[in-house]
């Protein structure tokens, strides 16, 4: 004989709620790792009320446990660097004439010294962030006229004003100042005999030779600075981490971890080849400046290294595995609670996700709350 309905109604209504409890975890894990690709925050729906106050029931305990901790998030990544010095500018001659001198591959040159020799007479080095493009001479006025005078001043000449102003005085000086470098004491610094950079330089390959013709835009030499920087190379996708003044962590073959920062942050376009798209980089430079980082990289002309970014951190937050987190039926997630022999759902806000962890907050969830988690 059949079973009559009242008899099936039961059997019907335990195996829904068998159903409902097997929430399939291959679901869950693939909303986490939907979560952390777009950006690793966010914020799970509240749970609509149910019979028991919102929580809904395991009949099973989970697997595994975990306890919600109290720690800091960091949110770090690992990249590879190369160390050198830093990016390489190019020298290109202002004046007509004769290259008559060139340095080597390597040398460095600081403030007051030839770059090179256009005519047997010296081009100087001067620091400064933009180029020279006239005449200086009696009556000039201008911020070129200053940052010439500044450096005249660094290099022990005196009697002038260090101002925007180019006076009998600061001719007199220049003329003191051409007599000692064995130039023609005019007086006047005339465009191409003075070459600015923003610090003392490293010669990094002469493009050159000695009895070449010397005609404005000629290619001389490229250089570099002198303090010797790792350059990371980042995909735009990485672009959080690429944040000037924030600190890096560079480890250099065999070495210690040292601390550093963001010094330069730039977009660099990469051509692609035989028809392919060209691809955009962001390309980070640290210079290794300070004493303890200097000493690390004294050794190494050239070398890889690893350089650790801090994209973000929270302290003090309670986290949990993220591996703990549900992906509940009204949307968001939640976690397992587990207290005793049972174990309820509970909605979450998340934060970061870091290391494995995730920061989490919601109604019970404090240090110690003991989770579900896989085996």
């Amino acid at each position: 004989m059949g079973e009559t309905t009242a008899e099936r109604a039961p059997a019907a209504l335990e195996d829904r709620r068998v159903r409902r409890r097997r929430r399939p975890r291959w679901r869950i894990a693939l909303a986490v790792a939907a979560v952390v690709a777009a950006g690793g925050v966010a914020t799970a729906a509240v749970l609509r009320a149910g019979g028991d106050g919102g929580a809904e029931r395991a009949a099973d305990l989970p697997p595994g446990t975990a306890k919600v901790a109290r720690q800091t998030l960091s949110d770090t990544q690992t990249e590879d660097g190369q160390l050198g010095y830093g990016p390489t500018m190019t020298a290109t001659s202002q004046a007509r004439g004769t290259i008559t001198w060139l340095p080597d591959s390597g040398d460095q040159i600081t403030r007051g010294h030839r770059l090179y020799e256009v005519d047997g007479d010296p081009v100087v080095l001067m620091y400064g962030s933009k180029p020279s493009y006239r005449p200086l001479r009696i009556g000039t006025e201008g911020s070129d006229v200053e940052r010439f005078e500044k450096n005249l001043s660094a290099l022990g000449y005196d009697g002038f004003t260090v101002d925007d102003e180019y006076t009998s005085d600061t001719a007199e000086a220049v003329q003191e100042w051409q007599d000692d470098i064995g130039v023609a004491e005019t007086g006047v610094v005339d465009v191409g005999r003075v070459a600015f950079a923003d610090g003392p330089v490293r010669v990094e390959a002469v493009a050159a030779h000695p009895g070449e013709p010397a005609a404005p835009g000629k290619k001389v030499l490229d250089y570099t600075g002198t303090t010797q920087a790792v350059t990371v190379e980042l995909d735009t996708a990485d672009q959080r981490l690429a944040k000037k003044g924030a600190r890096v962590e560079v480890t250099l073959p065999e070495g210690p971890a040292v601390a550093a920062k963001i010094d330069e942050v730039t977009t660099v376009i990469e051509p692609g080849e035989q028809g392919e798209d060209p691809t955009t980089k962001v390309e980070v430079t640290i210079w290794l400046s300070s004493a303890k980082a200097k000493k690390a990289a004294a050794r190494f002309a050239l070398a890889s290294a690893d350089v650790e970014f801090t994209a973000g951190q929270r302290e003090n937050v309670l986290t949990v595995p993220v591996s703990a987190l549900v992906a509940l039926r009204e949307g968001g997630f939640g976690v397992e609670v587990v207290k005793g022999t049972a174990s309820s759902y509970v909605p979450v806000e998340t934060g970061m996700f870091a290391d494995g962890k995730v920061e989490v907050s919601g109604p019970g969830i404090t240090e110690g709350t003991l989770v579900g988690v896989p085996k």
